[in-house]
């Protein structure tokens, strides 16, 4: 009986028993069947189109075909307009703007709701005074705004990114508001019973609680960001992507305007999946993996 124990014993601890097979095609294919489905299934769409377009006798100025597309996107992002230009007709010129308006907004509106929402959660006074007006300027319709906003700040840069702002902010705070509202009551109760004062039940419990709140609320508020992006240039710009859409349909080229609309879906599902990515990382406890 001891022999066999010794045996066992001494397999089990074999360092030969644990051996390295290097990468499977099973392990492969877990880690990149997401890019792969995703790229065949983009591959045979833009095929399809091509086939349509060409094919289809369907005229180009409704629907374009997807190589002329992607060749004015490729000619817009390599190419830039000489200095001192009037008008770029650079994609990268204004495409460069629309972006660095986007993240300013973005980045105040975060700096607004997130502890907005936090503080309306955790102050039923604060929640009492401000939810009213929460709630009603989030459910106005954005582009009512814009005339006033053109009228107070003029087609200025200040303007647009003001608009960014009013689309952002309100689901980030709504999203933080609710987070904390949502907090288990036990987690609170177990945090005072080892004497956690109100500053260390804010830090230990309720915000790694919220963080996949307001990590969505981030991601609603990229997605009504770049509307009021696109909004505020059309309505008051003379730069950005929002601007070129409008430029592009009055001088009837197709190409650029679906090429523009492509590349404002790159940017927002870029956005987006930065931002699973960051909730991966900070709130590993919830899995994404499958959204």
């Amino acid at each position: 009986m001891a022999k066999a124990t010794e045996q066992i014993q001494y397999e089990t601890d074999d360092p030969n028993r644990i051996q390295d097979v290097g990468w499977t095609f099973k392990e492969i294919w877990r880690r990149t069947r997401g890019f792969v489905v995703t790229s065949i299934n983009l591959i045979i769409f833009f095929i399809l189109w091509e086939i349509v377009t060409t094919y289809g006798n369907i005229n180009s100025l409704f629907l374009p075909k997807a190589s002329a597309m992607f060749q004015e996107l490729w000619v817009g992002m390599t190419t830039r307009a000489p200095e001192g230009a009037v008008f770029s007709g650079s994609i990268l010129d204004h495409f460069i703007h629309s972006f660095t308006n986007l993240m300013t907004g973005l980045a105040i509106a975060m700096a607004i709701g997130i502890p907005g929402g936090l503080l309306m959660g955790g102050n039923k006074y604060v929640e009492s005074i401000l939810s009213p007006y929460v709630w009603a300027l989030a459910s106005l319709p954005r582009i009512a705004l814009v005339p006033l906003f053109i009228l107070f700040l003029g087609f200025t840069t200040t303007m647009q990114v003001t608009i960014i702002v009013i689309s952002a902010v309100f689901p980030i705070v709504i999203n933080a508001w609710a987070g904390v509202k949502t907090t288990e009551k036990s987690l609170l109760a177990a945090a005072k019973v080892f004497g956690a004062n109100r500053v260390q039940l804010y830090y230990k419990v309720v915000l790694p609680y919220t963080l996949p709140f307001i990590i969505s609320g981030i991601q609603q508020g990229i997605g009504r960001g770049l509307i009021g992006v696109v909004i505020a240039e059309l309505f008051g710009g003379s730069n950005g992507l929002g601007y070129l859409i409008q430029r592009s349909a009055d001088t009837f080229n197709t190409a650029m305007t679906f090429a523009v609309l492509l590349l404002l879906i790159v940017m927002s599902l870029s956005l987006i999946n930065f931002t699973r990515w960051l909730e991966a990382k900070v709130a590993p406890w919830r899995n994404v993996n499958h959204l």
